[in-house]
């Protein structure tokens, strides 16, 4: 059975994105997203909420025809094309680009993708993630933190009721100044 991996970028003080939902603090340059072209290629499936399944949706479909898009960019566009992406949505009534929605429990889910899906499948997106790090389903935790720090927005980790003990299990310095940690539940 593959395991269920939760990766974002994250600011210095645990952010995801900024309080206007921006994303564009975040330093993806040519080294990085050939790490982030490796790590989907490997995925099994990748599951989304609506909103991060619409953020994506927007634009790596048609990726190619972007006459500024870098070669990794068009690469990384054709992984995300080939992967089988799951979309947990209450309120979108379709969704293409090898997807399916599902709309029952996530633990309920999960438990039928991991019979679907052989091998490893990553999430996208905090709010989703949220419910699935409170039930426990998350076996890896792939952090990459960028040198910035956002002051506010949505965190990397949710509130919990309870610590959630981890062991870095690896770690990896970009050029940029991004450090990528891997965390395995202790």
């Amino acid at each position: 059975m593959g395991k269920l991996i939760y990766a974002l970028n994250v600011s210095l003080d645990g952010f995801v994105e900024t309080t206007d939902r921006s994303l564009d603090w975040a330093t993806v340059d040519e080294e990085l997203h050939s790490w982030f072209n490796d790590q989907a290629r490997e995925m099994a499936a990748t599951i989304y909420g609506r909103r991060m399944y619409e953020l994506m949706a927007g634009y790596w479909p048609t990726v190619e025809s972007d006459p500024s898009a870098k070669p990794v960019e068009v690469e990384f566009g054709q992984i995300w094309l080939a992967t089988p992406k799951v979309v947990f949505s209450r309120t979108l009534e379709s969704v293409d680009w090898n997807s399916r929605i599902v709309r029952g429990d996530v633990t309920e889910e999960l438990r039928q993708l991991r019979t679907e899906f052989d091998g490893d499948m990553d999430i996208g997106g905090a709010t989703l993630a949220a419910s699935f790090i409170r039930a426990g389903l998350i076996d890896e935790y792939h952090l990459l933190v960028h040198p910035v720090s956002l002051g506010s927005g949505t965190p990397y980790f949710p509130q919990l009721d309870s610590p959630l003990r981890l062991k870095l299990a690896e770690t990896r310095q970009f050029g940029s100044g991004v450090v990528y940690l891997r965390y395995v539940n202790a």
